[in-house]
């Protein structure tokens, strides 16, 4: 265990993989001396946040289990970790307001310490998020950031109180959501297009089934357009630097999945919603990355997949 939250300490998601891939009775819930399960120490850091990913894709993860102080991971990172904050946000199963033992809540956290892009970041996604009880000094967040002076954070959640959408939009601009969001969608209708994805049966039908379908089939230029308008954005092309992240952060949760279907088949109530699936191999999968100089993963780590010798992952994407 001690060995994995080094991995974890320095943000290095491919060695975690491969020693939970080396121990056939890894408990990803375990924590260490009853404080903190390798969740919540990767949410105790921005610079461990690319493990977050492979975490929340094994099928066994409990994302909102609390330690013996009573303090979910989410709750962790919302101490000034935005990087982290973004990754949990993206998971719908995280209880995005979920109190700490002692009353607190994750947003009174952020207020209170002043942790304004974390709360910008928590805006742009949509998750929900609740204020608080005006007086209540254990959850309301405007006056725990009134009290601590935080002027930034006063304005932003006083604006959002009273107008959302309009914050939202505003955040999201400056931000760059838009582009990133366009990214994400983007990378999984190039995945399915180039055949790494398919469209689950069940799912054929559905207004999502029907997007992929269609979006598949169309020019990549008009990919980008369509994209853009699903998170209604008047914008056409996609930065190149928000594409190549989205390809690598899409293919990378497929690696990670793929490696946990391999060792034990997904549990049905661990699966996410039903929409795409991964139909090649890992050495498939990785194989594609380098050719497409996703720049991050080896010809000594293609060569360790393949004598893996793994089938079709059955994530669902």
């Amino acid at each position: 265990m001690l060995v994995m939250q080094a991995a974890v300490a320095i943000g290095d998601a491919q060695k975690l993989a491969e020693m939970i891939g080396q121990d056939p009775g890894f408990d990803v819930n375990m924590d260490h001396g009853g404080v903190f399960t390798l969740l919540h120490h990767a949410c105790q850091g921005d610079s461990r946040s690319a493990v977050i990913p492979l975490l929340l894709a094994h099928p066994d993860i409990d994302v909102n289990v609390k330690n013996k102080i009573g303090s979910t991971s989410f709750y962790y990172a919302c101490y000034g970790r935005p990087s982290c904050v973004r990754e949990m946000l993206k998971d719908s199963r995280v209880k995005v307001n979920e109190p700490a033992k002692n009353g607190h809540t994750p947003l009174w956290i952020a207020a209170y310490d002043g942790h304004l892009y974390v709360i910008k970041w928590w805006i742009a996604s949509g998750r929900e998020m609740d204020l608080g009880k005006p007086g209540d000094g254990r959850t309301d967040a405007i006056g725990a950031a009134k009290e601590w002076r935080t002027t930034g954070v006063v304005t932003l959640l006083e604006r959002f109180k009273q107008n959302p959408e309009e914050t939202r939009h505003a955040v999201r601009l400056e931000l760059g959501w838009y582009d990133e969001a366009a990214a994400e969608m983007f990378a999984i209708v190039v995945f399915v297009s180039d055949g790494l994805l398919q469209i689950k049966e069940t799912t054929i039908p559905s207004p999502a089934g029907k997007f992929f379908s269609i979006a598949a089939q169309l020019p990549l230029e008009l990919q980008m357009v369509l994209c853009y308008r699903v998170v209604r954005s008047p914008k056409e092309i996609i930065p190149g630097k928000e594409s190549e992240a989205a390809f690598k952060a899409l293919a990378e949760r497929l690696l990670w999945c793929s490696l946990f279907t391999s060792l034990e088949p997904w549990r049905e109530e661990a699966r996410r919603e039903p929409g795409v699936e991964c139909v090649c191999s890992l050495f498939e999968l990785a194989h594609y990355i380098k050719i497409n100089r996703l720049g991050w993963i080896s010809s000594r780590d293609v060569s360790w997949l393949k004598s893996r010798s793994l089938p079709a992952a059955s994530c669902a994407a």
